[in-house]
């Protein structure tokens, strides 16, 4: 893709979840409750607008190991929805097959009630304490849960959050 081209996302809106208590973080595979079905892995990604795809990539890479999830299949990216369009995020999406995920301001506030960590500059920003949570646990859904908080590289930041549906195979 040529410097000039615009970049045209995939991007899919969030829902905004419910306003349940925040919910316990998972450890280890994400798995639906009673059974052994996979849950939707969704990476939730905060950067800096000189960010690469390159260090989203090393860093979603990385947050699967951290989670003890190497192979896991990704369902989604997940960002800001003013971010969404710019091309690291949008890249990244495509090497990866997946879905990226725009969250609306509301839906990352409303998500922000469960995040477990705090950055003082985002939350002064956004009004959330981590964008990267704020934004797994807004495209997971009400029902989803923590697997991993945010970690960061020099430029972004990932968490991921499993929804409460199970991935067909």
């Amino acid at each position: 893709m040529g410097a000039d081209e615009a970049v045209t996302p995939a991007i899919i809106q969030a829902r905004v979840p419910g306003s349940a208590p925040p919910p316990p973080l998972l450890h280890g595979l994400a798995r639906t409750p009673g059974t052994d079905a996979p849950r939707a892995l969704i990476a939730g990604i905060g950067f800096r607008h000189a960010t690469t795809a390159d260090e989203i990539l090393a860093l979603v890479a990385d947050a699967l190991r951290q989670a003890d999830l190497p192979g896991a299949r990704l369902a989604a990216l997940a960002t800001a929805a003013d971010r969404a369009g710019d091309r690291a995020i949008v890249e990244a999406a495509e090497s990866l097959g997946v879905p990226l995920v725009a969250i609306g301001v509301e839906a990352l506030r409303e998500a922000g009630r469960r995040v477990v960590t705090r950055s003082v500059r985002i939350e002064a920003l956004r009004g959330v304490g981590s964008l990267a949570e704020a934004a797994a646990l807004a495209a997971a859904g009400p029902d989803g849960r923590l697997v991993l908080p945010r970690i960061a590289s020099a430029g972004a930041t990932c968490a991921l959050a499993a929804s409460g549906d199970a991935l067909s195979s």
